[in-house]
């Protein structure tokens, strides 16, 4: 689990502090001050990180070799500016040291890169960052992240803003569990052009991974990504070609939106046959007209809908793998999402009553 310390400057007025702490308490665990704050750290139960009189105790550079000999927990604070400062953090890290809590005024991501590379597992990486963007980058980098960040600031809504990044970590690597269930395919029948939507991901997509996708938010369909090789054109893991503009798609958060709201920069969600989902950011949005194929289903009672480009590279996931939609017959059953309520504004209403047809 990744940790927030918060820091208290010595300037800091009295309330302010109260406030601080009061937004920050039920995630925050250290506040990293000086030994004056002991009694208002204590108050809102939680510990001090400080030079003297702390639950940890804080160190510089000039202490690293003394660290096997000192009273732990002990936490190491190192501005890193070349890599002889991450040669310090490397040797604190084999003595020992519990926590190291790292600035990196010049450069920021190749400094941490390579910190978490060389410390995890032996000790808590922590980056001190002065605002939510910072804590972002900084617990993403290298995938891995670091363990834990040291926040600066005086104001609460960017501790607020902070809280938010580190609750949604979570979801960043695994969002969700989604039940997915067989619909049985009663017909398929070709239509003419539309305006279909390829969602490019800056990301990798294995067989059995696509994106839940529908005409409606009843049952949305898993759209496998175009990973399958062919004879006529290379595969493209990074792409799932989703239908026309005015199809729902399973967003983050158990969200849906229309095809025609995404962009760039947005988060799509990658789901697999097992039901297991992350994120992935979009890199492009494709549109094109195209001929297009609509499939229709059966599951528990109800009939659900999918449209999608007419082609042999477009395929849904099933239990034991994929088929084409060109290939689709009466009696074939494919995953489907089966969710009942409505949808206001892509938000689940379950005792909404909806007719999608």
């Amino acid at each position: 689990m990744k940790e927030l310390w918060l820091t208290l400057e010595e300037s800091t007025p009295l309330k302010l502090k109260e406030v601080l702490l009061e937004a920050a308490k039920n995630f925050c665990s250290v506040v990293l001050s000086d030994k004056a704050d002991a009694p208002l750290v204590k108050s809102h139960g939680l510990r001090l990180a400080s030079p003297e009189g702390g639950d940890i105790s804080v160190i510089d550079e000039s202490m690293i070799d003394a660290i096997k000999t000192l009273p732990k927990p002990l936490c190491l604070r190192l501005i890193v500016r070349d890599r002889k400062d991450e040669e310090k953090a490397g040797k604190a890290a084999d003595n020992g040291v519990d926590y190291i809590a790292i600035s990196c005024p010049d450069w920021k991501i190749i400094p941490l890169e390579n910190l978490i590379a060389k410390t995890r597992g032996s000790t808590r990486l922590l980056a001190e960052v002065s605002n939510s963007d910072e804590a972002k980058l900084a617990l993403e980098t290298l995938e891995l992240g670091v363990d834990g960040i040291v926040l600066k600031t005086a104001n609460t809504n960017e501790v607020k803003s902070t809280l938010n990044v580190l609750a949604s970590l979570g979801e960043n690597d695994e969002e969700r569990n989604i039940q997915l269930v067989s619909a049985k395919v009663k017909c398929s029948r070709q239509l003419s052009m539309g305006a279909r939507v390829c969602i490019d991901t800056c990301d990798i997509m294995i067989p059995r991974e696509g994106m839940l996708v529908g005409c409606g938010s009843l049952g949305l369909f898993l759209v496998q990504a175009e990973v399958q090789e062919n004879p006529h054109v290379e595969p493209r893991p990074f792409r799932v070609n989703a239908g026309p503009v005015s199809s729902y798609i399973l967003a983050p958060g158990n969200n849906t939106r229309y095809l025609s709201e995404l962009r760039a920069g947005d988060e799509a969600l990658i789901v697999g046959r097992e039901g297991k989902s992350r994120k992935a950011i979009i890199g492009r949005i494709k549109i094109e007209r195209r001929p297009l194929i609509m499939v229709e289903a059966e599951v528990e009672g109800d009939k659900v809908k999918l449209i999608v480009q007419n082609a042999e590279t477009i395929r849904l996931v099933t239990k034991d793998g994929s088929k084409p939609v060109t290939e689709l017959k009466q009696g074939d059953e494919v995953l489907v999402y089966h969710q009942h309520g409505g949808r206001h504004f892509g938000t689940l209403v379950e005792e909404e009553a909806i007719i999608e047809r």
